[in-house]
Order: structure tokens, then sequence, then C-alpha cells
């Protein structure tokens, strides 16, 4: 028998009933508190080491734009931009405490994407997430309201943040949001609302302090907020935010500021060297400010860059040689059903044309394929003859003239 008092203070074990019992001055402690207790604080340790270091590998900007390259096809400009507004940043949250001991705080540099739909603005900065292992989240800026109206608090945009970091806030706290549909909240008018603009100005306003970098209460499963409701601090000052929007319309805007349907002798030879046809390369605050969007939004959105609109080359590229290319991703499909496809080149034309003909850009090209191939979808994984599949043009043609794509009217 053991005597009296001789248990775990933790957990009440008798001695005969552990391994081993410690003893303190006052005191025991069994071997399976001690082995909990030191998972514990494992667990704390880890925690706060991630919480100070960051567990990404930070890359140069012709680094970066090198992965870019493997995923994205064209816009080398827009990629360069990124690159270097990505490095940046991260750089920033790596050498945050030597900056703040040196007295120099430096502000996060957010940025703009202006490009047509099917462009690749989501693809970047899905591609960016990727290459650094941070969360990422895509925020649709079409459904946020002011507080209090129908529709999704701003604050609501940081709760898919911290869903995709699994409540992770330190994780989250290092993440990048993309907020496409930007445009759509721009302003109603030129000048400033005397009546509730609250899917359009008030979320830009609202949008000021999680862009800025501010602690913000987030409540967990998104939706309204409420007085009860428990909620989550983050702080929002080391989450790069990047936003898209096509700003249809910009390009009249910009036609205007730089006056190319200018006529006459007096007429700045500069502006003979505009190119007409791509207007969205010169882009500028100036314009975004003109399209709708509050001065002070545009002012934390500094770094602005654009998309090139894909001609029919851009389009064939994309189809065959990222890593993730349409084609390869039909192939692999096909070959988890052990067949063998392939196309012709003059079959992939074809679709690209159509892509083009239609106006559809790189989206086009999946809802086409798609569509082409159904059938053989449909029917090949049944047969077990079929090893191999060839898609010719003629092929193509003929299952593309009984899709609903061919109804459509060309604008």
């Amino acid at each position: 028998m053991s005597k009296i008092g001789e248990r775990c203070s933790f957990c009440g074990r008798e001695k005969r009933d552990t391994n081993m019992l410690i003893a303190g001055l006052s005191a025991h402690i069994c071997d399976y508190c001690i082995t909990q207790a030191q998972l514990i604080m494992e667990e704390e340790m880890a925690a706060k080491s991630q919480k100070h270091t960051p567990d990404y590998t930070l890359l140069k900007p012709v680094e970066i734009k090198k992965y870019l390259d493997q995923y994205v096809i064209g816009q080398d400009e827009a990629k360069r931009i990124l690159s270097v507004a990505v490095y940046n940043h991260y750089k920033r949250i790596f050498h945050a405490k030597k900056a703040k001991e040196e007295d120099v705080e430096i502000e996060k540099s957010n940025i703009i994407l202006v490009g047509e739909t099917g462009t690749g603005k989501t693809l970047l900065a899905r591609t960016i997430a990727k290459m650094l292992h941070v969360p990422f989240c895509i925020a649709d800026a079409t459904v946020l309201t002011e507080a209090g109206y129908v529709g999704e608090d701003v604050e609501s945009i940081l709760s898919r943040l911290l869903q995709v970091a699994d409540y992770n806030i330190a994780a989250a706290e290092r993440g990048i949001v993309f907020i496409d549909e930007i445009d759509k909240i721009a302003r109603k008018s030129d000048n400033p609302s005397i009546t509730r603009d609250v899917s359009g100005e008030g979320v830009q306003q609202a949008l000021l302090k999680l862009l800025e970098g501010a602690i913000v209460n987030v409540p967990p499963q998104g939706g309204r907020k409420h007085p009860e409701q428990k909620m989550i601090q983050i702080n929002t000052q080391n989450i790069l935010f990047i936003t898209g929007g096509a700003f249809d319309g910009i390009e009249k805007k910009i036609g205007t500021r730089l006056q190319t349907n200018m006529i006459g002798y007096t007429v700045d030879k500069s502006k003979q060297t505009l190119d007409k046809e791509n207007l969205l390369q010169y882009v500028s605050p100036v314009d975004l400010k003109s399209y709708g969007l509050i001065p002070e939004l545009v002012g934390r959105l500094p770094i602005v860059t654009f998309m090139h609109s894909l001609d029919r080359e851009t389009l064939r590229k994309i189809l065959t040689e990222p890593k993730n290319s349409l084609v390869k991703q039909f192939t692999k499909l096909f070959e988890m059903d052990n067949i063998k496809l392939s196309f012709e080149e003059e079959a992939l034309n074809f679709i690209v044309d159509k892509s083009i003909e239609f106006k559809l850009g790189a989206r086009g090209l999946r809802s086409i394929l798609e569509a082409v191939m159904t059938d053989a979808m449909f029917e090949l994984p049944s047969k077990n003859t079929t090893k191999t599949l060839r898609i010719s043009v003629a092929l193509v043609e003929e299952k593309f003239q009984l899709t609903t794509i061919a109804r459509l009217k060309v604008a």
C-alpha cells in the first residue's frame, strides 16, 4: 500500500498506478502528466515561433517572375510589377523588427490590376500565393454592402482568409487577399453622394481600414456581425491586398486625358505615338479616380498595373504551354482511365479561332473544350477497347456545331 498523500497533484493518480511519481517540496507529479506538459510546451513554442518567423522562403523578383512564367503566358509587364511588389512586401515583413529598431516604418503597397475578363488577373494572384505557401482567398466586391444593409460586411473577406488558414491567426495575418470586381463598387457619379450608396462608395469607405492596416474584429464564420457574437481580432498590417477589375469604359477616360482625338497644327507629336488599340497600358490613378474610386481608396492602392488583351498567339500558347495548361489537364483526365489523348494542331487552332470569334477570352478555351469533349468523356470510360483518342479538326468542328456556343451571335 502506498502512503497517504503519495498521489499526483495534477491528475490524482496514486503511486501504484504510475510508472514514476516525482516528489517536490509540497506536491507530486507523475510521468503521464510530465509527458502531457511536454507536449503542451512544444505546441506553445511552435505557435510562438510561427508567429514571429515566417514559414516561407522569399524569392528574388527575377525568380518570382520565372515561377509565374510557368503558369501564366504573356503579361510580362504585370508579372514584373507584381514580382517587385510581392518581394518588397514580404521583405518588409522579414525585416520588420530591424526596421523598427532603426525607426523606419515601411508601409505596405497594395496592388490594383486593370484588365478585361479572362486575361489572368485571378490566376496571377493565386499563383503567387501558391509559390509562397501562404493563405490565399478570393473575395467578390459585388456582394459587399455598407454595415447594416442586406449583403456582406467587408470583414467577411477576412473570415474567408481565416477559414483558409485553418483559423491560424498568425498565418492569416501574412496571407494574400484578392478582391475581384473592384470596379463594381465605383460610386455612381463624380460628386460625393448625398444619399446612401450602400454597395458603392459606402463599401469603398469601409475597405479603407482593411487596406491600410488595422486591428479588425472578424466574425469566425463570416456573415453579419451582432453585439453578442464572439469575434477574432486580426491585424491587417501584413496582409497583401491585390484588387482586380475590368473597368469597362475606362479607355474613354484614358483617351480623354491623353487627348487622343486632337487634330490640327498644334497636335503634340508624342501623342501620335500612342497605341490607341491598347489604351489600358496608360492607365493611372487619375483614371481610376475619374472612373469612380474615391481618392482615399486609390491612395491605398499605390501600385497600378494593367493586363494586355489576349491575342491569337497568346491564346494558342495558353492551350499547351503552362504547367497546368488545358491540354495537359484533359490529357491527365483521360490518362486516369488508361486512355492516351492527343490533339491535331489544326484542331487546337480551330478552338482558338472560335474563342476569338465569340470574344470568350481564355475562359472560353475551356468552355469550348468541355463542350467538344463531353461525348468522349461520357462514352469512353465504359469501353474496354479504346486505349487511344486523337482529336481531329473535323471532329472538333462537328462537335462544336452541336454546342450552345455555336448558336451565339457575334456582337
